[in-house]
C-alpha cells in the first residue's frame, strides 16, 4: 500500500480546498491513500469564525468526486444539523466511506476546543480496499479508553491526524514529539496494526506546529519519518505483513 503523507501548512480560512486537489493531482498516480492533517481544510485557530466556515457534505462535492482515483482522508469541521465536530472523513470512490468525529477535545491550556465543537461519541473500525481500518483525531490517541477500543478492534491500519504545536523543548529533542511516538508505538504493539501520523506545519498567531509525522510498524519500530517544522509532502510504501503474522498466531495459539 502506498500512502502519501500530506504534513503542510493550511491556511486559516475557508481557503484550502484547491490546495488539496494540488496535493491530490500531483500525487494520485503513485499513490493509494493520500492522508491530510486534523483540520486541514481550515487551520487550527477558527475560534468563532468555526460557525461560518464549517462544511457541509454538499460543500466537499469536488473532493468526494477525486476519491474516485485515489483514497483521501481529509480533516475539517463538519457542520451536521446544528452541531458542528471536528471530524475526519475517509473518501474512497467518490463516496464517504467513513466518518469520525473528535471523541476527546483538547480543552486546557491554550487549547479551547469544547467552546467551538461538540464531541463525538463513536469510535468504530470500517473496511476499505486495504483492509479494516480505523481514523482517530489528535487528543482521541491521549485516552486510555480509545487505545483499549483500537486494541480491541485489531485492525490492519490506524491513521492519525493531528494539529499538535511544539512545545517542551528540551536539549537535544523536542519532548512532544517523543511523547507523541511512545504513543504510537505503544498503540501499535497493543493492536498489532501499522499507524500512520500525519501532522500539520506553520505558525498561527503564535502557535508553531512541528510536523513529523510518521509511520510506525506493529512491532513499534519508525519504518518513515518527516521532517520536523517544515512541509514534507511524501508517498511511503507501507507493508503490514506483521499483522498478519500477529493474526495467524492470535488464531492458531
Amino acid at each position: 500500500m502506498k500512502v502519501t503523507l500530506a504534513q503542510f501548512a493550511p491556511k486559516l480560512a475557508k481557503d484550502n480546498i484547491q490546495t488539496h486537489l494540488d496535493i491530490i493531482n500531483k500525487h494520485k498516480s503513485q499513490s493509494d491513500l493520500i492522508v491530510f492533517p486534523e483540520l486541514s481544510l481550515h487551520g487550527y485557530l477558527l475560534q468563532d469564525k468555526v460557525y461560518e466556515d464549517a462544511y457541509t457534505l454538499t460543500d466537499l462535492s469536488v473532493l468526494i468526486e477525486a476519491s474516485k482515483e485515489v483514497d483521501i482522508i481529509i480533516g475539517l469541521a463538519l457542520k451536521e444539523e446544528k452541531a458542528i465536530y471536528n471530524s475526519a472523513l475517509y473518501l474512497s470512490g467518490g463516496t464517504v466511506l467513513h466518518t469520525h468525529h473528535k471523541n476527546h477535545l483538547a480543552n486546557y491550556g491554550m487549547f479551547e476546543e469544547a467552546r467551538y465543537f461538540f464531541k463525538g461519541d463513536e469510535t468504530q473500525s470500517f473496511q476499505t480496499d486495504f483492509g479494516e481500518s480505523m481514523v482517530l483525531v489528535c487528543e482521541d490517541l491521549w485516552r486510555a479508553s480509545i487505545v483499549a477500543k483500537v486494541a480491541d478492534y485489531k485492525p490492519k491500519y490506524l491513521f492519525v491526524i493531528a494539529n499538535s504545536p511544539a512545545r517542551d523543548f528540551e536539549e537535544k529533542e523536542l519532548l512532544i514529539q517523543s511523547q507523541w511516538q511512545a504513543l504510537l508505538k505503544s498503540t501499535a504493539l497493543l493492536s498489532g496494526t501499522t499507524v500512520v501520523f500525519v501532522n500539520r506545519t506553520g505558525f498561527e498567531d503564535g502557535l508553531g506546529f512541528w510536523g513529523g509525522s510518521c509511520v510506525i510498524s506493529a512491532d513499534a519500530k519508525v519504518i518513515h519519518q518527516l521532517e520536523l517544522f517544515k512541509e514534507n509532502i511524501k508517498t511511503v510504501d507501507i507493508k503490514a505483513g506483521l499483522f498478519e503474522a500477529k493474526k495467524m498466531i492470535m488464531k492458531h495459539g
